[in-house]
């Protein structure tokens, strides 16, 4: 009789990750390990990629939309979606509508696109027929018109909105001073002791320190700045830094006004000996002094 095989009981990993996996029944995308293990993409890249494939179709990926939605700039955002379109994940175009708008045609891969492979083209789309060749007409008839080719089928519009306004830069300073740029630093690192939905990451303190440093420059007091930054903040708050510069650029304060300059006070008339009584008084040119006057004139 052979013996039994026993199989040797699952051994735990002394380090490393555990997985603890659940099948997903509802609600889950399907993500290839080329993209969650890609080796020359950036986290955030690969992040970004799960997420939009995740997305139903028509659904709006603007650089501002993603930045709004999440805690991540719009310059990260915008070149992870440069390292996706780079290695093929993404297809983005722009083109005019008949109305004139300009809109953006986003196309998400979640296999790599190449110029060779068939994933460079929605699959949906049927492949056009192949046309017969006309007969030639005879010499004395004239050639017909060339038949106009369909127009290709558009992509899925993936950004119905039009073309976003550029957002107005942020206030600078006009005269470099680093101990106003030190004071700016301190004002918006220390904005999470008053709220704490108000936590910044560092590069976000420092983009925003030249906008605060443009308010110091005003004369406006530090505490005011912190009070205009706290004051009524809206919930849920998504992007902290992102509303510190909309109200650090909208809510700037003129200049404080020149202080009009003082004239010099009038220099008092010189003083002058009264020709009858040899009484000092003060006029322009010498004469009689007040009361000698008064008795010349009753004199008179």
């Amino acid at each position: 009789m052979d013996t039994p095989q026993i199989s040797a009981p699952t051994r735990t990993p002394s380090s490393g990750v555990v997985h603890i996996n659940t099948p997903h029944t509802s609600r889950f995308t399907v993500v290839g390990n080329h993209l969650t293990q890609h080796g020359e993409l950036s986290l955030t890249a690969i992040g970004l990629a799960a997420h939009i494939q995740s997305l139903p179709d028509g659904f709006r990926i603007g650089i501002r939309f993603l930045a709004d939605r999440f805690p991540e700039s719009e310059a990260r955002i915008a070149a992870a979606l440069r390292e996706l379109e780079a290695h093929g994940y993404l297809k983005r175009t722009r083109e005019r509508l008949p109305s004139g708008r300009v809109v953006t045609r986003t196309v998400s891969y979640n296999q790599p696109a190449t110029d060779a492979s068939p994933a460079t083209a929605p699959q949906s789309q049927p492949q056009p027929r192949p046309v017969r060749p006309a007969p030639e007409p005879p010499a004395s008839a004239p050639a017909p018109a060339p038949e106009t080719a369909p127009a290709p089928p558009s992509l899925p519009d993936s950004e119905n909105a039009p073309t976003p306004v550029p957002r107005p830069s942020l206030p600078q300073p006009q005269v470099p001073d680093l101990d106003r740029h030190r004071a700016a630093i301190d004002l918006l690192a220390g904005l999470r002791r008053h709220e704490p939905r108000l936590l910044l990451a560092e590069d976000d303190v420092r983009r925003l320190a030249p906008a605060v440093v443009a308010w110091l420059e005003r004369d406006a007091h530090p505490d005011a700045v912190r009070r205009t930054l706290v004051a009524d903040l809206p919930k849920p708050l998504t992007h902290p830094a992102g509303l510190l510069a909309h109200r650090l650029t909208t809510l700037l304060p003129p200049p404080l006004p020149t202080a009009p300059v003082r004239g010099a006070a009038p220099r008092p008339e010189p003083l002058q000996n009264c020709d009858s009584c040899d009484r000092a008084f003060r006029a322009p040119e010498p004469g009689h002094c007040r009361d000698c006057r008064s008795d010349l004139m009753e004199a008179a």
